[in-house]
């Protein structure tokens, strides 16, 4: 077995300065360092090296500079900042170094952050999402066409964990639809996507691998009691002071996990997605599973889904986190799917 070095491409939540008028989650998205930790060791458990590249800004430095010499492949949990393509920096600076990079690609990083061309993508693909719209303004709020008549759910076009949503991102009326949508562009700078409220438990899907890709076991999600918005996106720095009731009312049968499971292998292979991801869903009035979202780029924090997946399947999380690992090693030639 060789001893491959491995570089990783992150941000911490020192990375960036706050600037004046950010929301209070922009943040929200990078890692603390004990991530950069874990991934280090489960590199370290692979027998290869791990490598501190730093942020996509150090990465360019680093390339402009000729300093990345030795590096044999990269592992990306960049996220950027800014812009609807900021999840595609590092793989984009790596792809010009000729640094073969673990994970999703630029594109397919791309695709999914924009939630309203991934949902457009994927139902081409068979895959089943809410009817939505988007809504760059509060003017286009007040007398655009709605996606549908019940409930409807507002957030921003292009971030992900759970940036932008409060319990006020469900809306029952046109007067809080325009609020909610004038919120999301002033504070994020960007078009609202605004979709029909699908009222059923909800489910998040971690894949792992390529050709295909292993689907680990499905866990459903908490959903705040009153809203039924998941407990996750309203528990983050916006609602740190509140303390939300919960529940879990879905019954995760042997058939719903095969549905579920199909659908986000869909959803991978539709997107070109690479090495491992996680697709979120969640049921309608009739049972049936909507696709939320997918993210090609989901958080490996220690007390994260990936956390979780290894304590149900009881292996550590160097091993859980050392199978993402692998799995692109294993796409780039770099190893045996048997070896380290």
């Amino acid at each position: 077995m060789s001893c491959l070095e491995i570089g990783l491409v992150y941000e911490t939540f020192e990375t960036y300065p706050r600037r004046p008028g950010d929301p209070v989650d922009e943040h929200v998205e990078f890692e603390p360092a004990s991530t950069i930790e874990a991934l280090e060791s489960a590199i370290a458990s692979l027998g290869h090296r791990p490598r501190r590249l730093g942020s996509p800004s150090a990465l360019l430095a680093g390339v402009a500079e000729g300093a990345l010499s030795g590096v044999d492949a990269a592992f990306n949990l960049a996220e950027g900042r800014d812009s609807r393509n900021r999840e595609a920096w590092a793989p984009v600076l790596l792809e010009m170094a000729g640094i073969p990079t673990i994970g999703s690609d630029a594109l397919s990083l791309s695709l999914s952050l924009d939630k309203a061309w991934a949902n457009r993508w994927l139902e081409a693909a068979g895959v089943p999402v809410a009817p939505q719209t988007c809504f760059a303004s509060a003017e286009e709020a007040r007398s655009g066409l709605l996606p549908g008549d019940g409930p409807l759910f507002v957030k921003p076009r292009w971030e992900g964990t759970a940036k932008g949503i409060r319990p006020s991102s469900r809306v029952e009326s046109r007067e809080a639809l325009v609020r909610e949508v004038e919120r999301i562009v002033a504070d994020y700078r960007q078009p609202a996507l605004v979709e029909t409220f699908v009222p059923g438990p909800e489910y998040t899907v971690t894949l792992v691998g390529n050709d295909p890709p292993q689907v680990l076991p499905v866990v459903q999600r908490a959903l705040e009691r009153d809203s039924g918005i998941g407990l996750h996106a309203l528990e983050g720095p916006a609602g740190a002071s509140e303390a939300f009731e919960y529940i879990t009312p879905g019954s995760l049968e042997p058939g719903l996990e095969a549905r579920l499971a199909g659908l986000a292998r869909r959803a991978f292979e539709a997107l070109e997605c690479r090495d491992f991801a996680r697709a979120d869903f969640r049921l309608d009035a009739q049972g049936e599973p909507i696709f939320l979202e997918i993210n090609p780029l989901p958080t490996f924090a220690t007390d994260g889904t990936f956390a979780i997946l290894a304590e149900i399947e009881g292996v550590s999380l160097d091993a859980m986190l050392g199978r993402c690992v692998q799995a692109g090693l294993v796409r780039l030639g770099l190893c045996r799917p048997d070896v380290g």
